[in-house]
Order: C-alpha cells, then structure tokens, then sequence
C-alpha cells in the first residue's frame, strides 16, 4: 500500500510542477531558474548516491557511456527544462500539463520506426486519442488548422515532448547497464551546467543579480521543483519500479496531468474551460489504453 502512495505523491508532484514553473517563469529569466532548479537537485541526488554508495560506481562507467548520458542531460535536461520555462511564460499551466499525454505516444511510434517494436491496435488508439485530446486541451479547442491554432508557447511544448522522446530514445539505445540513479544523477549534474553557461552567455550576470528580487513564492517553488519534483519524485519512482516493475509504476505517470490541471486550477486560479477537460479526458484515456497495449505486449 505505501509503494502505491507513493507513486501516487510521484505523480502528485510532477503534475505540480507545471504550476511551480508557472510561478518561477513569471519571476526569474528562465535559464537563470532552470539552473538553480537543477543546481539544487544535484546536490541532493549526489547526496543520495554516497549514501547508497553508489559514487564509486561512476569510475566503472565507459567512454561511450558518459557520451550518453552526456547525449542524454543535453536532451532531456537542458533542452527539456528551457522549453519548460520557456513555454510557461506563455501559456498556462494546466494546458501546459496536458503535453505529458504526447510523451509516451511519440515515443512508442519512434521507437517502433527505430527499433522496429511492434505497435498492437490498443497502442495505436491509444496514439489517436492522446494526440486528439492534447490538441484540443492545449489549443482551447480551436477549430482552426494547426499552425493558427498553436502559438508560440504551444511549439515550445511541443519541442519539450521531442526533447523527452529523445532523452528516452537515448537513454534505451546508449545507457545500457547503467542503472536509473546513476543515469539520473549524472544527467542531472551535467545538465545543470550546461544551462547554468547558457544562462551567462545568453541572459548575463544581470540575470542572477535579479535573482534577490524575486518574491518568496518564486525561490519557494523552485526549492519544491528541485527537491519535491526531481530527487523526491524521482526516488518514490525508482521505489515503485523496484517493488512492482516498471509497467505497472509507469502506469501512475496517466495521474500527472489530472494533478497538472487540478493545481493549476486551485494554486493560481486559472480558468478551466471544457475544452480543457475534454481533451485531458480524452488524452488520459489515450495513455491509460497505451499502458494496457504496452502490458500485453510484454
């Protein structure tokens, strides 16, 4: 029972999240908090690593496979958490959480393109109904062609959902026999440096002088991004996938945008329109279909 809460309150926080962002974008330049967010979560991860005793084990790692996951921070890190600043500068945070439902689709139509795995009918409706209902909840139900109905904050989270197709593509084709902590707390370190760089060279020092101005609520939620989003959520995950397998723990990831629109909605007020519930039922029912395909398969 506890396994299960757990992945539950995985959920919970990663569908939080999206509001903490919204509150941070508003308040700091986006790289500068994304560095920070990273910055902080690094350390608590390399903290959980000597206590498992688990950082010798980073001398055991092969020329390729630092290449990887170096590959992989650059991906699902840097790239995923600029687009995630990015985007919530624009658009709204419980829209925003509904990009999550692409996740899995895109990845299991480029891996079957890649690895040739084999797409059953209840994966591929799964697919239809994801994509379907993402549209409809990001776009506000627009009836208008595609490129007219997303704006700007929209393909950004589009290039969040190729940053994470890649992270994982990456992740199964390079990172072979490293385990999950590892993987996430080199990623983690690595990534945090990279945007840290590209906030100097791009946003300037001016950027992080700024950073003492931000209100309570900005550095509160970044604390929360870092340590409840990413080492905290991250382990409950690692717990979940150890006691039950990764189908079944993966399977809670169909919770994170309900969590997403729900703290949106009683965090910041944002507006629910039904379009907004339509697509996110329609797209939550599209992952829950994948998960069940992807379990068959197996």
């Amino acid at each position: 029972m506890a396994t299960h809460l757990r992945l539950v309150g995985m959920a919970a926080l990663w569908g939080a999240s999206w509001s903490w962002g919204k509150v941070v974008a508003q308040s700091m330049a986006p790289l500068a908090a994304a560095s920070l967010r990273f910055l902080f979560a690094s350390v608590a991860l390399l903290l959980w690593m000597h206590r498992a005793s688990a950082l010798r084990d980073l001398k055991k790692l092969t020329r390729n496979q630092w290449l990887g996951l170096t590959a992989a921070a650059l991906a699902g890190v840097f790239g995923y958490s600029s687009f995630f600043m990015l985007s919530l500068q624009l658009v709204p945070a419980g829209r925003a959480a509904i990009v999550v439902t692409l996740n899995p689709g895109a990845t299991l139509l480029l891996a079957a393109l890649l690895f040739r795995e084999r797409l059953n009918p209840a994966i591929l409706t799964g697919m239809v109904l994801s994509a379907i209902g993402a549209y409809i909840a990001i776009s506000g139900g627009s009836g208008a062609t595609l490129p007219g109905a997303l704006g700007v904050g929209e393909l950004l989270l589009l290039g969040c959902v190729a940053c994470w197709v890649a992270y994982t593509l990456i992740g199964r084709l390079v990172l072979k026999g490293v385990d999950a902590l590892t993987t996430t707390t080199v990623t983690t370190v690595i990534g945090a440096s990279m945007l840290l760089l590209a906030s100097l060279a791009f946003e300037g020092s001016a950027a992080w002088r700024a950073l003492s101005d931000a209100p309570l609520n900005a550095w509160i939620s970044v604390l929360a991004l870092a340590f409840g989003a990413t080492a905290i959520a991250y382990a409950w995950y690692f717990e979940g996938v150890k006691a039950l397998g990764a189908g079944a723990a993966s399977g809670y990831i169909t919770l994170v945008p309900v969590f997403g629109v729900l703290f949106s909605s009683l965090w910041l007020g944002e507006p629910t329109p039904g379009s907004l519930f339509i697509g996110a039922a329609l797209a939550i029912s599209g992952m829950a279909l994948m998960h069940f395909g992807r379990r068959r398969a197996g």
